[in-house]
């Protein structure tokens, strides 16, 4: 791994608070991912559930926790499964954990070889009463392809047909929300790497370059700062580009007098970060274009200071809302006429803004929490409002990474990433 790992007392802790949450006489099990194929021999690089690096900090394919915190063996209170190494999978694909590595990276004494998983499962079978599956049930989730977990699960089922089952999700939905000190350093580490990126391609930018070249630099930037790459793909829009939400492409030429979104992050240690900044390609805004600008920032930082203790996810974006119709008055966007008649479901502001304001985030870009439960400190939200206008041939959307305080406005992760017009146009004329 690229990256230096957390400490082992962080994942004990995350295992106690699960534990702390668990049924009486019941268990849990939470699998790595598979590594996706391609085609021929190609697979897709490794990712790692997110659940079992959270639990353990095993970053590797084919590995196992189980967590079972009123087993009679005391050994067995918590187990780890890994994958055999030997000296061939060391040659081909490169050291793996040893158990004595996965035991000093988890704090997890009992440490297994994959190949006895079943023997010891069963005897572990026989002494619980409710077993803990671990599905996916986050609000964006739309997964087609069957993972491993999903396999595990359905054999599990088929295997134990007489045990209770009980969801995993619900725990780790509200303790992965609330982030550890140690969390949020690595999530500044992300931050701070991104900073780096921007900066750079700030020096580069200028008619004539191609959206992907803007990309490369990105990506070496990261890559030379430890991290494995981006958090999640990029979007690199010039232009009315900026007005596909989600523009992947990266494939075309940034024209003089043209605006450039860059909505871009990058991942730590298996830790997101999420920016987005809007930059003119000729190093000046347009007067209407910085009006516009100002206006999308005004509301970041009104909706920046909303993000407080006990605030409702719902209403926060109903505050939100009524901010953004203000600005889009004020820039004859809309008018009186358009917000009277507005429909209740999808008010008028939706014509120039049609997404969130924030989301949660952290191991996942879109990380885990619960929406309808309030805010709380040390919650990690983006904040990332914009304004998109195809007939004027631009977009604006500008984003920040902030941690809820509990007392207080809250801590910007990226506050210094430039982001004012005059700081932007100095840096990229300089």
């Amino acid at each position: 791994m690229k990256y230096t790992p957390i400490e082992k007392s962080f994942y004990i802790k995350n295992r106690n608070n699960f534990a702390a949450r668990m049924k009486a006489n019941s268990l849990a099990v939470f699998n790595s991912n598979d590594i996706y194929p391609i085609s021929a021999d190609s697979t897709m690089p490794f990712q790692q559930h997110r659940d079992i690096l959270y639990l353990s900090g095993v970053d590797q394919e084919e590995s196992i926790l189980v967590i079972f915190p009123d087993c009679p063996k005391a050994k067995h209170k918590e187990v780890l499964f890994v994958r055999e190494t030997n000296e061939h999978i060391a040659i081909w694909e490169g050291e793996k954990l040893t158990k004595e590595a996965a035991t000093q990276l988890s704090g997890i004494e009992t440490v297994y070889w994959l190949k006895d998983f079943q023997k010891i499962f069963f005897e572990m079978m026989t002494q619980c009463e409710t077993v803990y599956l671990n599905t996916n049930e986050h609000y964006r989730s739309s997964v087609e392809t069957e993972t491993r977990e999903a396999r595990f699960i359905k054999w599990l089922k088929e295997t134990y047909p007489a045990h209770n089952v009980a969801k995993s999700n619900p725990i780790l939905q509200h303790l992965r929300s609330i982030k550890d000190p140690l969390e949020i350093d690595v999530i500044q580490q992300a931050c701070d790497i991104t900073n780096k990126g921007f900066r750079r391609i700030l020096d580069f930018v200028r008619p004539g370059v191609w959206e992907f070249e803007i990309e490369a630099e990105f990506l070496h930037e990261f890559i030379r700062n430890r991290s494995k790459g981006f958090a999640y793909t990029p979007i690199i829009a010039s232009g009315n580009n900026a007005n596909v939400l989600h523009y992947v492409q990266n494939n075309q030429q940034c024209k003089a007098g043209d605006l450039l979104l860059l909505d871009v992050g990058a991942e730590y240690g298996n830790y997101s970060s999420d920016m987005t900044r809007t930059i003119p390609v000729s190093g000046k805004f347009s007067a209407r274009q910085k009006e516009v600008y100002n206006a999308v920032l005004r509301v970041k930082n009104e909706a920046t200071k909303m993000l407080v203790p006990s605030t409702d996810w719902a209403e926060y974006h109903v505050e939100v809302g009524k901010m953004m119709t203000s600005e889009l008055l004020g820039l004859g966007l809309l008018d009186k006429a358009d917000v009277q008649n507005e429909n209740p479901d999808w008010p008028a502001y939706k014509k120039y803004f049609m997404h969130g304001t924030s989301h949660h985030m952290g191991l996942d870009t879109h990380d885990y929490g619960l929406l309808h439960e309030p805010m709380e400190a040390n919650m990690v939200f983006t904040v990332e409002p914009g304004i998109y206008i195809p007939k004027e041939g631009f977009g604006i959307r500008l984003e920040d990474d902030v941690v809820i305080q509990s007392t207080g406005e809250p801590f910007n992760l990226m506050r210094n990433i430039p982001i004012e017009v005059e700081e932007i146009e100095d840096m990229m004329n300089s």
